[in-house]
């Protein structure tokens, strides 16, 4: 079972990289995902697979973890640098967001926005 840290930290890098399947591999099949894009959450890996399809048509995100905590209930907590531009290029955000996770025997189980 990988150590938690090392799980979120390569699936940040597998997400800069567009590389959805390795990134799938680090969650539960019953993931559940905050949809930033469009609001609400997804469900499932397939939901979080068919999120991303239609956020990377428009969208190209880049997610830098800067710190991995754990928090006092125990989800790991991300402070993250986002940066994002639209298919032209153009600078959309650029801010720190915090992420929050469960993880479950190895594998992410629920991730929100904080």
């Amino acid at each position: 079972m990988p150590d938690p840290r090392e799980l979120l930290q390569t699936a940040y890098r597998e997400f800069n990289a567009r590389a959805v399947d390795a990134v799938l591999a680090c969650m539960h099949p019953d993931v559940v995902w905050p949809n930033g894009f469009e609001g609400g959450f997804v469900y499932g890996i397939e939901g979080v697979r068919d999120y991303w399809t239609r956020q990377w048509a428009i969208l190209d995100p880049k997610v830098e973890p800067l710190s991995i905590t754990q928090d006092s209930e125990g989800r790991w907590v991300v402070e993250v640098h986002q940066v994002v531009h639209d298919r032209a290029g153009n600078l959309l955000l650029d801010t720190t967001v915090h992420h929050a996770y469960r993880i479950e025997n190895g594998r992410i189980t629920r991730m929100d926005i904080e």
